[in-house]
């Protein structure tokens, strides 16, 4: 897809084509799967009535590359704990994105009021838990041998939030 023909795109033909049955396979079971674009739709729909999901677009070919979903699980207090997903075109696999996507986010993080992020991996997607572990998550030992394990990364302190 051109930048010019995914810009005046629907944002379902987007994530349609975002979402293919590799990149979905290690998600959530009700995401996996292919993407009509009526179940793309509908997809969006859902995560926006959970919380918000950004874009990633590729800064030198200005192509969607992939979307951040965050969720603020606490919904109280002064400083938010969120509750991170992201997700990758197969394009987009192997070259750095994610880490540089995750550590940029955590960097943003640090200067803005979030005390805490957490994010879950499926146990067989190494690749994503390298990158939360070269970013500073700690995997929570009670997940260890769970089908997902839970990273989290704590910014503030209980005394600071």
């Amino acid at each position: 897809m051109k930048v010019d023909e995914w810009m005046s795109s629907d944002l379902g033909n987007v994530v349609a084509d975002m979402l293919t049955p590799r990149v979905t396979e290690a998600l959530p079971p009700a995401w996996q799967g292919a993407y009509s674009l009526d179940r793309a739709q509908d997809w969006i729909k859902e995560r926006d009535s959970e919380g918000v999901t950004l874009l990633v677009v590729e800064k030198a070919s200005k192509q969607p590359i992939g979307l951040i979903i965050l969720f603020d699980v606490a919904n109280s207090g002064e400083y938010a704990q969120l509750r991170l997903g992201y997700l990758l075109t197969e394009s987009a696999w192997g070259k750095g994105f994610a880490s540089e996507l995750v550590m940029g986010f955590v960097n943003r993080c640090r200067q803005v009021e979030v005390a805490s992020i957490t994010g879950g991996v499926d146990r067989g997607n190494i690749a994503s838990r390298r990158v939360l572990e070269k970013t500073g998550f700690i995997c929570d030992p009670s997940t260890v041998d769970a089908a997902e394990q839970i990273f989290q990364l704590q910014l503030k302190s209980n005394k600071d939030a």
